[in-house]
Order: C-alpha cells, then sequence, then structure tokens
C-alpha cells in the first residue's frame, strides 16, 4: 500500500497553504506589594491561509489533524 497524505484543509476555501502570523504584545499590571507597573511579554501565533487570510490558532490544526487521523482509522 503507498502513502496517504491528508491535509488540513481551510473550512473557508479548502485551501491547504497557510503562512505563520505572529502577533506581539507586553501585559501591564499591577502587584500587592507596590504601586509599580510590571509587564509579561506574549507572543501570539496564528496560521493564516494563503488563499483566503481566515487564521486558525495551533489547537484548532491539532483538533482538525487529530479528527483526519480518526476518520482515516476508521475507514481503513
Amino acid at each position: 500500500m503507498g502513502d496517504i497524505l491528508d491535509y488540513f484543509l481551510c473550512d473557508d476555501c479548502n485551501s491547504r497553504d497557510f503562512k505563520l502570523v505572529y502577533n506581539f504584545c507586553l501585559r501591564f499590571h499591577g502587584v500587592n506589594f507596590s504601586d509599580d507597573l510590571i509587564y509579561d511579554k506574549t507572543v501570539g501565533e496564528r496560521f493564516q491561509c494563503t488563499k483566503c487570510e481566515k487564521t486558525f490558532s495551533r489547537e484548532e490544526i491539532e483538533s482538525g489533524l487529530s479528527l483526519l487521523r480518526k476518520t482515516r482509522i476508521k475507514r481503513d
């Protein structure tokens, strides 16, 4: 039996091509022992469809791949 490739597809346009998009932010918050603000740097990542530009989280991609895997195993 040869290899079978099942791709995660964009649910809007069925494209299988995505690019990684990063978001950078600083979250400022107070602490109990001081009037000063402290901050945390956060980097978010999303995967953007190259055709329709819809974005997906890593969790959405992993969930979709898991569903493909379960569907393939039941079929074979």
